[in-house]
């Protein structure tokens, strides 16, 4: 029979007690029951400290001293307080798991424990150790914060800088997009025209990220993609684009990056995407294309080139053939020309419906102005130059 057959949870006037039926082996017996009384009760303070598989626990010993030396540590996604004692415990920064656990059931904080790496000393006192688990300055990652709208060049210029890494690592990781965990769904679009499956742009969500200390640019990039794909799974991006506009999630990423461009005020991101998919899925604008100065200028920024305002592009510039972002080329950009935040990607997902085919900001607050006909456009580019807005 099973030594734990012997422990009876039994129904009586006093629920919490146990009892024992006496066998050879006795003191055995007495070892388990005494071991499932310390774990049952422990459990009733919160199934999060585990108590599966403690080290040492009961060896409760705990270092008296601040610790010295260092020692990295890792909290893994749905580590409980045993397991991290036990990477503690592992690591020589706990003298005990028991010291840790019972720390971490003595301070209300402990669960609020972040997942990543942390830089902890050895031979630490354990209500020490888990301040410092708890203090985000001891995460051994470097913090990167990505705005909206920068395209993919000025992003593997941030991350070369506050990491070490040479920025071409980052362009030659960024060349397989589906290497880094990108669904082969992103790379389909229903308008015929192919997908450039090495172009990253559009996937580098805006955010601050944790980078950890020892990071490669491939891990890197897949923290990035990871988190796109997590952050498009919250809005229900893909689900809302398929059923609401009738087009792929990666032509209304790529309106959502020109929308993120153009638009300098929130509320007029959404109407600019719909401004494009006017123009370019209706069949009522003459070419139906994009005719957009933001388009050329990633082209000229992706050969290593300055930008430029409206009034200084080149006819070559705008229209050469060798340019697929070029202003008449019909159907929507080849890739996304920025990577769009939240806002810009909501307003891409299901704009109001709108008459309009034109757009132009008006005032130095951002304000955009929209028009229905070319004539309309005019008049209100004749506002923006009476305004000061350098577009004539």
């Amino acid at each position: 029979m099973d030594e734990q057959q012997d422990l009876k949870f039994e129904d009586n006037e006093d629920p919490g007690r146990w009892r024992h039926r006496k066998k050879q082996g006795g003191s055995r017996t007495f070892l388990a029951f005494f071991m499932v009384l310390v774990l049952f009760g422990a459990l009733g303070g919160g199934a999060w400290y585990g108590y599966d598989k403690v080290k040492g626990f009961f060896g409760g010993a705990d270092y008296a001293g601040p610790g010295s030396g260092e020692a990295i540590v890792e909290v893994k996604e749905g580590d409980s307080a045993t397991a991290i004692a036990n990477t503690l415990y592992e690591a020589g920064v706990v003298e005990s798991a028991k010291a840790f656990v019972s720390a971490a059931k003595d301070n209300a904080d402990s669960q609020k424990i972040q997942v990543g790496e942390y830089k902890l000393k050895k031979q630490m006192k354990a209500s020490d150790a888990l301040l410092m688990l708890l203090d985000l300055k001891n995460k051994n990652v470097s913090t990167v914060t990505i705005p909206e709208g920068w395209t993919s060049m000025q992003v593997f210029d941030k991350l070369a800088e506050a990491t070490g890494i040479d920025r071409a690592d980052f362009v030659k990781a960024a060349k397989d997009p589906a290497g880094l965990g990108m669904p082969a769904e992103w790379f389909k679009r229903k308008d015929g025209i192919k997908v450039d499956k090495t172009s990253i742009e559009g996937f580098l969500y805006p955010a601050t990220y944790e980078i950890p200390k020892d990071a490669t640019a491939e891990s890197i990039l897949k923290i990035f993609i990871k988190n796109f794909l997590n952050e498009m799974e919250k809005i229900k991006f893909v689900d809302t684009v398929q059923e609401k506009l009738n087009i792929s999630p990666y032509e209304a990423l790529v309106a959502a990056s020109i929308a993120q461009v153009e638009g300098l005020l929130a509320e007029d991101m959404g109407p600019i995407a719909r401004v494009l998919y006017n123009r370019v899925y209706t069949g009522d604008f003459p070419c139906n294309c994009l005719q957009l100065d933001s388009t050329v200028n990633y082209w000229l920024r992706l050969n290593g080139k300055e930008g430029k305002s409206s009034e200084k592009l080149t006819i070559s510039e705008m229209h050469g053939e060798n340019n697929p972002y070029r202003y008449n080329v019909p159907g929507m950009s080849i890739t996304p020309i920025s990577n769009p935040g939240d806002v810009a990607l909501r307003g891409a997902m299901n704009p109001k419906k709108s008459p309009y085919f034109f757009f132009v900001t008006i005032d130095d607050k951002g304000k955009t102005a929209y028009g229905k006909t070319f004539a309309e456009h005019e008049a209100n580019i004749k506002i923006a130059c009476k305004n000061g807005i350098p577009i004539c």
